[in-house]
């Protein structure tokens, strides 16, 4: 009688210790899987490479819809298409349809005045603001713009960034961010002296538009590694 209370009382103790054994697991891969989790965020959240090879095995992304449109503008304008893409990416994520806060529109995010500029110049007699939000129209605008700003620039020992602060805040700010690096240069150097693309990213004090030449730089050089795509 008494190994037989002794075998009843010895199993739910055994039970008890598998079902403490089983939450430890449990809990375990819980902690784990939180763990992965909030990993692949951070990992998401501060690799835009990571993220942009995410995005682009969404089912019907739209990322690289538009790079045969992309090269064969860019490449008639002279301009990288690897360049063009970096700044559809940074302006639209590729959404044709976009409209900015300030009535810029399309996958470049051209505003009416810069537009207005390419169809003069163009000959475009017949063009209105909503064409835009055509995927062609708005490349062969947003690159014109871009291609005259590299020209404008062309002297600097890197022009990139004077031309992508000019896209994203108009060439008055970049000719004051060029006077304010020109005026933390050495005095005896300081007159005439050409300043360097370093230092007009250092100079320039609008946070988003030195983050926006940082971004699209970075993008350029993803995509110029992967063949341009």
């Amino acid at each position: 009688m008494s190994s037989l209370v002794a075998s009843v009382v010895a199993q739910p103790a055994g039970s008890s210790a598998r079902s403490r054994c089983a939450g430890r697991v449990t809990w375990l891969a819980l902690l784990i899987l939180l763990a992965a989790a909030g990993a692949g965020a951070w990992w998401l959240r501060n690799d835009e490479d990571a993220w942009h090879r995410v995005v682009e095995l969404w089912p019907g992304s739209t990322w690289r819809r538009y790079d045969a449109l992309i090269a064969e503008v860019a490449t008639r304008r002279g301009v990288d298409p690897a360049l063009v893409k970096a700044v559809a990416w940074r302006e639209s994520r590729f959404r044709a349809g976009m409209t900015g806060t300030a009535g810029e529109r399309g996958l470049m995010q051209v505003s009416e005045g810069a537009a207005g500029e390419w169809a003069r110049a163009e000959k475009v007699a017949t063009f209105v603001p909503t064409d835009l939000f055509d995927p062609k129209t708005n490349l062969e605008a947003g690159t014109w713009y871009l291609a005259r700003a590299l020209r404008r620039w062309s002297a600097k020992d890197d022009p990139l960034p004077f031309a992508l602060a000019e896209y994203n805040a108009g060439r008055t700010n970049v000719n004051r961010w060029a006077e304010r690096a020109r005026g933390r240069q050495p005095r005896k150097s300081a007159a005439g002296a050409e300043v360097s693309g370093p230092e007009l990213e250092a100079a320039i004090d609008f946070p988003s538009t030195r983050q926006y030449v940082v971004s699209i730089r970075r993008r350029m050089d993803f995509y110029r590694a992967r063949g341009g795509r």
